[in-house]
């Protein structure tokens, strides 16, 4: 398809929304704990959590669960820091129902994601940690049930799970379960800082992850009856050369209308597991041109997120990337085959930051993704270093001008993006249900933010909430394209987006897909192709509402926006 002519956007236009952090105000008022605050001993302690907005009641507001780590010296018994799931008061503060829920945890929290593996009406929550994993069965009473040991998804002591994702790759109506791994790492046996002795800058770091043995990412199929086997070597994700596994992704990206999973590595090319559409997957990348740098070199990916940023029908990739190096922006050119335009599309300015949380995200609402990366170094060590950009560190928020190029306006867009802090895992949704898409971020060491998007544009915008009947029932893998028509626009306005699982950093955003719609008055048409090949088509919908479409049958129920809070 060829690109939409369209008017861009001239740089230095006005920005239309702020960005203000009101995490400790709405009641996020515990710390996340994560390794040492000034020091670290080993490279456990430097990656941080992740972070979910997940409406886990089914009220049609978003909660927010934040996973937890601890320190390596432990704390004493009944002290020790655990995950915290905060329930949505609507009316812009959260209550803490962690205890009431069951969810305290404490341990070496790394990922989350989620999904209704047992399609009965509610979303379950899957955590991953340095040793044991947790999968939490929502019992749709408020109260969940570790089952991880009897699902089959608890894993070994000693591995070290990262990103994952609920996918269902072979479009049996059921969740299947990736999970990434970084290294196999004994606190016993792993190497100090003086062994190296290992540098960074001419200061002393914790050491890796080059010349410590790579981790192997795991594939779990849903068998049906609350159980899942491990296939990862039968379905090949043991070949692929990948190692060092972080962000995980998953989304159809050859348009075939089969889950492909992408995995953000570290020091090592990057993974594409192309799904063979038998149960198999091969990876990709190097030669999907998706793997390493444009002049050929292996980065430190971390996060990881989808979105069509041109609108040719396409989904494109972002990958944030170690301090000196850029983010990756890869433009799918069609078929899986990927052109590096980082520094075309102006994504290569800024070397001097550490990336982790990630995400396409439309702030303002136009109908054109923009794009949103989290940063904060990884070596508490840097505080000593004056040539660094310090170990808390801003946002970077990059403006779509709808000509295949972004513009920094990271200072234009409030605190909420200019304060630094040391961020990890990232996460975007709608907290205040008032139309415009707010982020929740788990830092390391500090109070997690809350950021709330207030915008001024008085653009239009659209929601959809899937509900699968023979696909799986969070409707997750889903490809939605909505269809406008947007003033200076010669053509129709067509985006696509799908129902994701997991993605960025750890994390995983809210499972409501949502469009904006510039001053477009209505959706010319929302066209949903369902993992079960069913396509639903909707006419002509109202903007600035909520839908809830049932597969086969369409929509369900609506919700008319909530006044902002803010």
């Amino acid at each position: 398809m060829p690109q939409i002519p369209v008017e861009p956007l001239k740089p230095g236009a006005p920005v239309g929304v702020s960005f203000i952090d009101v995490g400790r105000a709405a009641g996020l008022t515990t710390k996340t704990i994560y390794g040492g605050e000034h020091k670290n001993k080993y490279l456990l302690e430097t990656t941080g959590c992740g972070v979910a907005f997940y409406d886990y009641d089914n009220d049609g507001w978003l909660d927010i669960f934040l996973v937890n780590g601890t320190r390596l010296e432990g704390f004493p018994a009944g002290q020790e820091p655990v995950s915290h799931l905060f329930k949505n008061n609507r009316d812009g503060t959260f209550t803490d129902v962690t205890l009431k829920a069951g969810v305290a945890r404490s341990g070496w929290g790394q990922g989350v994601c989620i999904g209704d593996y047992d399609n009965d009406g509610y979303e379950d929550l899957f955590v991953t940690y340095f040793g044991k994993n947790v999968l939490y069965h929502n019992n749709g009473d408020g109260t969940f049930t570790d089952v991880s040991e009897k699902a089959g998804v608890a894993g070994k002591v000693n591995r070290w799970n990262t990103g994952c994702a609920f996918v269902d790759y072979d479009r049996d109506g059921k969740l299947d379960l990736f999970v990434a791994n970084y290294i196999d790492m004994d606190l016993k046996t792993a190497p100090v800082p003086e062994s190296g002795p290992c540098l960074y800058k001419g200061v002393m770091v914790a050491c890796g992850p080059p010349g410590l043995k790579g981790g192997k990412n795991i594939l779990y199929h849903n068998n049906g009856d609350g159980t899942f086997t491990d296939v990862s070597e039968s379905a090949g994700i043991l070949k692929a050369n990948g190692t060092f596994g972080l962000g995980v992704l998953a989304a159809d990206l050859d348009n075939d209308g089969w889950p492909d999973i992408y995995v953000a590595n570290d020091s090592t090319a990057s993974a594409l597991y192309q799904n063979q559409k038998n149960g198999k997957f091969v990876d990709i990348a190097l030669e999907a041109g998706c793997a390493l740098s444009p002049d050929g070199k292996p980065q430190a990916g971390m996060g990881i997120s989808a979105a069509d940023y041109d609108l040719d029908g396409n989904l494109d990739l972002v990958k944030t990337n170690f301090a000196g190096d850029t983010p990756s922006l890869y433009h799918n050119l069609g078929e899986a085959t990927f052109e590096d335009t980082t520094f075309t599309a102006g994504l290569g300015a800024h070397t001097q930051y550490l990336g982790w949380g990630c995400g396409f995200v439309d702030f303002d609402n136009d109908g054109w993704p923009d794009i949103l990366i989290c940063n904060g170094h990884v070596y508490p060590e840097v505080e000593q270093l004056k040539t660094e950009a310090g170990y808390p560190q801003r946002k970077l928020l990059y403006r779509n001008l709808r000509n295949g190029r972004f513009e920094d306006i990271s200072l234009q867009a409030g605190p909420g993006i200019s304060q630094p802090i040391a961020a990890r895992g990232c996460a975007f949704g709608d907290f205040d249900n008032d139309g415009d898409l707010d982020m929740v971020i788990n830092p390391v060491n500090d109070y997690p933010q809350l950021v709330r998007c207030d915008s001024q544009t008085d653009n239009n915008w659209i929601k959809v909430k899937t509900i699968g009947t023979k696909s799986n029932r969070s409707g997750i893998g889903a490809r939605l394209k909505c269809v406008t028509r947007i003033a200076g626009e010669a053509k129709p306005h067509q985006q696509i987006d799908e129902v994701r699982s997991g993605g960025g950093y750890f994390s995983q955003n809210d499972l409501r897909v949502h469009f904006g719609l510039g001053k477009a008055e209505k959706v010319e048409s929302l066209e949903i192709r369902w993992p079960s090949g069913q396509v639903d088509t909707l006419k002509d919908v109202k903007p600035n509402q909520v839908i809830h479409i049932k597969e086969g049958i369409g929509v369900i129920h609506t919700v008319a926006p909530k006044t902002s809070q803010g």
